[in-house]
């Protein structure tokens, strides 16, 4: 009898030895790996800080060459008279149209933002390009389009993205081209007509506009912050603002250049 219930014992002994063993391994497990943090994104369909305003110059706008169509009859006969350069565009008011206006610092450091899937079109009609000034996305589809029934090119003079040379020798051809890395600004230029010019600003985010015919612009959706804007003007030059927004608010950064 002894036995038996030194056995008993025994056995309750060791059984409660094994379960403090097995809890005290279960609490000793090593906690589970943070999950790696990843860059900050930003939603621009939620709304956010508006900056608007007006681009002019002032002095006298500078007088702007003719340009001789006379060898392509088909460009000639699309205007009622014959066009001019657009190196300065001057609306009423001495109001300033085709300036790159864009966040250039300001915005959270690592941020991504979505690349829009529709494409930006440019046209070659009436031997120039439409638009004079563009603006796109890092990734972002640029259309050429070649409206003119006779031969075009467009050539990219980049500095931080690879270069290209397209050919359109015929009426609605068109092509697709990518920028890889943001560049203010990307000269693209026809080898074919000399006269034919037009800029294109790549950025890594959607902060951008170019001014309208009476100098407007608007940037949309921008978060709280404090930011530096930039003015590009083929001709005039840069010229920056300082803005700080917050909330929803809407801004106003008028921007003035001297005409040289």
């Amino acid at each position: 009898m002894k036995v038996r219930i030194l056995s008993v014992v025994g056995g309750l002994f060791l059984l409660t030895v094994c379960s403090k063993g097995e809890k005290g391994n279960a609490a000793a497990a090593p906690a589970a790996p943070a999950a790696p943090t990843a860059a900050p994104t930003s939603d621009v369909s939620s709304a956010g800080g508006t900056i608007t305003g007006k681009v002019k110059f002032t002095g006298t706008a500078p007088r702007l060459a003719t340009i001789d169509m006379s060898e392509e009859a088909a460009c000639k006969a699309k205007y009622p008279t014959p066009p001019k350069e657009e190196t300065v565009v001057a609306g009423p008011g001495n109001a300033l149209a085709d300036v790159f206006v864009y966040v250039s610092a300001g915005l959270p450091a690592g941020a991504t933002y979505p690349t829009p899937a529709t494409p930006v079109v440019i046209d070659q009609n009436g031997c120039r390009y439409h638009p004079h000034v563009l603006g796109l996305m890092v990734g972002q589809k640029l259309e050429i389009k070649n409206s003119d029934p006779l031969l075009h090119n467009i050539k990219a003079v980049a500095k931080k993205n690879r270069p290209f040379n397209v050919s359109q020798p015929t009426a609605g051809m068109t092509r697709d081209v990518t920028f890889t890395a943001p560049e203010v600004m990307v000269h693209l230029e026809c080898n074919v007509h000399g006269w034919m010019h037009s800029f294109a600003g790549v950025r890594p985010d959607p902060f951008f506009a170019v001014s309208g015919p009476d100098g407007s612009f608007t940037i949309k959706d921008l978060p709280p912050g404090t930011y530096t804007i930039e003015a590009w003007h083929e001709k005039f030059g840069t010229q920056t603002a300082t803005v700080t927004i917050a909330g929803t608010e809407s801004k106003t950064a008028n921007i003035t250049f001297a005409a040289k």
